[in-house]
Order: C-alpha cells, then sequence, then structure tokens
C-alpha cells in the first residue's frame, strides 16, 4: 500500500497498517489481504464478487475488518457480503469504503451487505465512507444493508459521512424477531452540490422488538439531502426515529417519515427539526476569538459527535 491507501484506512477504520485477527482488505476491485481465525472465518464467493464472513456462536469481544479502497478513475466496484452471526456471539465488524479520485472520471462503489444475526447474539457494525482527490470525477456510493434478526438479538448500526462524497444513496432493510433490537446512529455532512439520500425500512415483526434510528445532519453550500423512515409495526413493539438537521448557505434538506401500526400494541414515534445554526451560539464563540467560519465549524463538529 502506498501513502494514499495508508491515509484512507486510516480514516474509514482507523487502522495504522494491517490489523491483527481476521480482515479483508479490498482496493481496486481485488483483495490485497485477508486473514481468517478459529473464530471467523472469511470465504470468498463462487458466484459473485464478495465474501460470507462466518461468525462462530458464542464467541465475544471479538472484531473482523473488511475495508475497501478505491483509487482508479472511471472505476466501478460491486461487491455483495453476507455475514452469519452465531448464537449468543459477540462481534465488532469495522467496514467501509474510501475513494481517492484524482480524475475527470466517476469512480463508485456499491457494497450489498446482508447480516443474519442468531439468537441472541450482537453486532456493532461501523461503516464510514469517504470521499478525496482533486480530480472532477465524482466519488459516489450506492450502499445496501440488509438486516434479518432472530430472537433477542442486538445490531447497533454506526454510519459517517463527512465530507468529499459527491454522490450517494444509502439504503437499509431489516426484520425484527421477538425481543430483537435494532438501534442506528448516522452522521452525514454534505458541502458544494454533494447530494446524499438516507433511506430506512424497518419492520418490526416479532413481539416486544424495537428499533432506534437517529440522524445527524449538516448540509452546506448547494448539497442537498433527503432522509427517509418506515417503520412498520407488525406486534406489540417500540419505534422510534429521530431526524435532526443544520441547513447553511443555499443547501437543501429533506425529511420524508413514514409509521405504519399493523398491530394495536405498537408504538412508533417519528421526530424531525431542520434549522439553521442560531446566532447567539456563532456570537458567543466569536466573542472568545474565534472567526465566524471557524466559529460555525466548532458548532458544526460538536452536532455532529
Amino acid at each position: 500500500m502506498d501513502k494514499t491507501d495508508e491515509l484512507l484506512l486510516e480514516q474509514i477504520a482507523q487502522l495504522h497498517g494491517i490489523p491483527e485477527g481476521s480482515y479483508n482488505i479490498r482496493k481496486n476491485g481485488a483483495s490485497i489481504a485477508r486473514n481468517s481465525t478459529s473464530d471467523i472465518e472469511i470465504v470468498p464467493k463462487k458466484d459473485k464478487s464478495g465474501i460470507d464472513i462466518i461468525i462462530k456462536p458464542g464467541i465475544k469481544n471479538k472484531s473482523v475488518h473488511i475495508p475497501v479502497l478505491i483509487t482508479a478513475g472511471s472505476f466501478k466496484d460491486i461487491v455483495y457480503n453476507d455475514f452469519y452471526i452465531g448464537q449468543n456471539a459477540d462481534v465488532t465488524i469495522v467496514a467501509g469504503c474510501g475513494i481517492h479520485n484524482s480524475t475527470a472520471d466517476d469512480s463508485s462503489h456499491d457494497g450489498i451487505h446482508s447480516f443474519h444475526l442468531a439468537e441472541n447474539a450482537k453486532v456493532r457494525y461501523i461503516e464510514r465512507h469517504v470521499g478525496s482527490g482533486d480530480g472532477s470525477g465524482g466519488k459516489i456510493f450506492f450502499p445496501v444493508t440488509k438486516v434479518y434478526q432472530k430472537n433477542n438479538s442486538l445490531m447497533i448500526m454506526e454510519t459517517t459521512q463527512l465530507g468529499g462524497v459527491t454522490d450517494t444513496v444509502r439504503k437499509t432493510y431489516a426484520n425484527l424477531g421477538e425481543g430483537a433490537k435494532l438501534l442506528v446512529k448516522e452522521k452525514l455532512l454534505t458541502d458544494c452540490r454533494e447530494r446524499a439520500v438516507s433511506s430506512f425500512d424497518v419492520k418490526l415483526a416479532g413481539r416486544d422488538s424495537s428499533a432506534e434510528i437517529v440522524s445527524r445532519s449538516v448540509a452546506r453550500g448547494d448539497s442537498f439531502q433527503h432522509f427517509k423512515s418506515r417503520l412498520i409495526g407488525k406486534n406489540r413493539c417500540f419505534g422510534h426515529v429521530e431526524c435532526d438537521g443544520i441547513v447553511i448557505d443555499k443547501a437543501r434538506m429533506v425529511s420524508t417519515p413514514a409509521i405504519d401500526a399493523a398491530h394495536s400494541d405498537a408504538s412508533l414515534v417519528h421526530e424531525a427539526a431542520i434549522g439553521k445554526i442560531a446566532g447567539e451560539q456563532l456570537l458567543k464563540l466569536m466573542t472568545l476569538g474565534l472567526t465566524e467560519k471557524e466559529a460555525e465549524d466548532t458548532i458544526i463538529q460538536g452536532f455532529l459527535e
């Protein structure tokens, strides 16, 4: 890996070189480093591009890294990854993709991820997207995440996109069994003429299942964001969606909620708040010696924490 690869790897996976344990590092459509352990096995697919990640039942406090790097212009990458998390397992999965494009042609990555959680399994899934490079070509992401949760399983998703991505449409689907929980924390920043669409479609099928989706986003410049959510309560359950956004300059932000209570004991809530940075917040920081731009950046950083 060269210096560009190392910087992308640090940004999307907080790695300084090859990690320990199980990992698969993919660059420009090919695996450049892979390792399995007795607890977590990584198997290449035979019928299409991608891998199967098999996490053994009962393992605790283990992690697997599957970052993707793209440094070529005019490159389209599609990968299908399936995760099979065994009963009572507890694992952290670090994914994400960095595109460095210094050409006039678009480069893109579509990661199609499916998670199959057995009973009482726990997954913390961390996904970061980063775009860089001084070329005029696009840095494009169209990720799809599908989550299938058995009884009493827990899925924690932390998705982050904080700059440089010209176009993204993120789609998340989830189906929850009895007592299963889904927790999502999304952080998103767009600028210039960037576009970002986040779509969540969650079915609370099992008794006492629950989902909480929290989105924090900032739109600057002439960028556009659209947050979509659809919660379906098919049983006694609880679902909560919270979308908070800050709009700056000539940006535009849209929130489209949909809640569908298909059971009398389904409790579903959606909250959305979109606005600008309060003038008194800027003034307070500027009196401490910050410029208006520095004050604005400080407020945005705190908001997206």
